[in-house]
């Protein structure tokens, strides 16, 4: 018991920081000032950032599961917040319109990130 709490916390505690530093790699990527814009209200925005962080949780969750020891799952986190940076890149056109509040815009950046998250997270298993 004591080596599986062990294991639980070690996972916990390194899935949360991998996480940390993606929502803080993800907001300096970003064209605007992403939590200034949340402060103050900008709807898009929040949207758009709750989908980057689901798109790169749901592969974190899938390789806590699938590997074999933490330097596995921290591998896959590097390359699960290269892929949800490419999802930016790919997707910059939109940013303008994010920071302007457009919340369509907001929700089509939003779903393709989680999306590409999600086939992120299914690919892992193989």
């Amino acid at each position: 018991m004591l080596t599986a709490i062990t294991a639980f916390l070690a996972y916990l505690s390194v899935s949360a920081l991998l996480l940390t530093a993606f929502i803080f790699i993800y907001a300096r990527a970003t064209p605007y000032q992403e939590f200034k814009l949340i402060e103050h209200d900008n709807v898009a925005v929040a949207i758009t950032f709750a989908g980057a962080v689901l798109g790169f949780t749901a592969p974190l969750v899938a390789s806590i599961y699938y590997t074999a020891s933490l330097a596995e799952m921290c591998l896959w986190a590097a390359i699960t917040c290269l892929v949800q940076l490419l999802v930016l890149i790919a997707l910059r056109r939109q940013a303008r319109r994010v920071e302007e509040g457009h919340v369509a815009s907001a929700i089509v950046v939003a779903t393709i990130s989680f999306a590409v998250g999600l086939l992120n997270a299914a690919s892992i298993s193989h």
